[in-house]
């Protein structure tokens, strides 16, 4: 399978390289605000599954999509799924790009300004 017949234009080995960028950033954000008192975040990670539990109990969870090439985010606000478009991941409907989303959907679900 060439770039040209994945959805996102990257090869499977491509995706999987931005999937664990992504989630590996999400961790070391949750891991530093942990250190420095901003937000206690529990972050579980299976694979490509990675939980965000808020101190509300409410939970984030981004999760792999690997036949697809997509990214998805589960939130209150709603579901959403990710392309890697021109180096970002953008949602499939509105064009937002993921980590915005991310950050906007955990401000909404803790009351705190938070940005990944």
């Amino acid at each position: 399978m060439t770039t040209a017949d994945t959805p996102s234009g990257l090869t499977d080995a491509q995706y999987h390289a931005a999937i664990q960028a992504v989630l590996a950033r999400i961790e070391s954000t949750v891991d530093r605000w942990l250190e420095t008192d901003v937000a206690d975040i529990d972050a579980a990670r299976s694979g490509g599954l990675l939980t965000l539990t808020l101190p509300n109990r409410s939970q984030l969870i981004i999760n792999a999509q690997p036949p697809l090439h997509e990214l998805w985010l589960a939130a209150k606000r709603g579901g959403f799924h990710f392309r890697h478009v021109d180096g970002q991941w953008r949602d499939t409907r509105s064009g937002d790009e993921f980590f915005a989303l991310l950050s906007a959907c955990a401000a909404e679900q803790t009351g705190l300004a938070l940005a990944f």
